[in-house]
């Protein structure tokens, strides 16, 4: 089995291996480099995995390194790590923002690095990570990183790395769209005369169940907004006032900034 570090062991890294322990990978092959004590004891008692606080000496055995830190110390932790990777691991990172360019300036330029894009649903299970990489990996490999990712929710490989700035703007951003959108109903529910906890678990249901019917059906998405919306009736009334509002131009506009916003933090990563 592959020896997979894990650099860094805040939550995201806590949920990426509480999912692959529930989906068969074994503890002994998991070890997390963190600084921090009370991290480290946390994830060696709620996952078993192995940890230290030596990222050289932890990196310098890994099949796989993940690196799970904070983009504004990407650099000074990823630096030193270059001379223990002559075995040359693959590389994954998971920060938002950092091209390939500037994790191989770091780390050196023959390696195979991963750039992934979770989202916070990961947390739960449900999450939608997008994967480019610089290299091609074989089979073996590229299941591996699959895996590690889909044990938390659904995981798809882009075709180049401007396309990670896309899955920022969609899925990477895309949880907070779906949050807004909830705060919005919740109040609007309120103010129609619903109880807040009322309110609240029909909105989250609604939502919920689309999703597992959008999911679960061949249909387009407007063939399944006909199937609610009857002629004439309470939900085209509704779908009218988002029209007349320029729904569709609004997530437009919205989307393209998050999707320059990303651009713009990999441009200054890239210096």
């Amino acid at each position: 089995m592959s020896k997979i570090v894990f650099i860094g062991g805040g939550n995201m890294a806590s949920c990426l291996i509480g999912g692959m322990l529930a989906n068969g990978f074994s503890s002994q092959d998991i070890t997390v480099s963190e600084p921090n004590d009370d991290s480290r004891q946390r994830m060696k008692s709620t996952h078993g995995v192995l940890t230290t606080a030596d990222n050289l000496a932890a990196v310098s055995q890994a099949d796989i390194v993940v690196l799970a830190v904070k983009p504004q110390i990407m650099a000074a932790v990823a630096s030193p790590l270059e001379a223990k990777l002559k075995h040359k691991p693959i590389i994954v990172s998971i920060a938002a923002g950092i091209p390939v360019g500037a994790l191989q300036s770091w780390l050196g330029q023959d390696l195979k690095i991963v750039r992934a894009m979770p989202n916070t649903p990961a947390m739960v299970q449900s999450g939608a990570t997008g994967l480019f990489a610089n290299q091609s990996l074989d089979g073996g490999q590229q299941a591996m990183i699959e895996n590690i990712f889909s044990a938390v929710g659904y995981a798809c490989w882009v075709g180049q790395e401007s396309d990670i700035d896309a899955v920022t703007a969609v899925s990477g951003s895309g949880p907070a769209y779906f949050f807004l959108v909830y705060e919005a109903m919740l109040k609007v529910a309120q103010e129609l005369g619903l109880e807040k906890q009322t309110a609240s678990q029909l909105t989250l249901h609604t939502a919920l169940g689309a999703a597992r019917l959008a999911l679960a059906s061949e249909s387009t998405p407007n063939e399944l907004r006909e199937q609610v919306t009857s002629p004439g009736g309470t939900t085209q009334a509704a779908i009218e006032s988002f029209q007349a509002q320029d729904l569709e131009g609004i997530f437009r506009t919205a989307m393209t900034s998050a999707l320059e916003r990303a651009k713009e933090m990999s441009d200054d990563f890239a210096g």
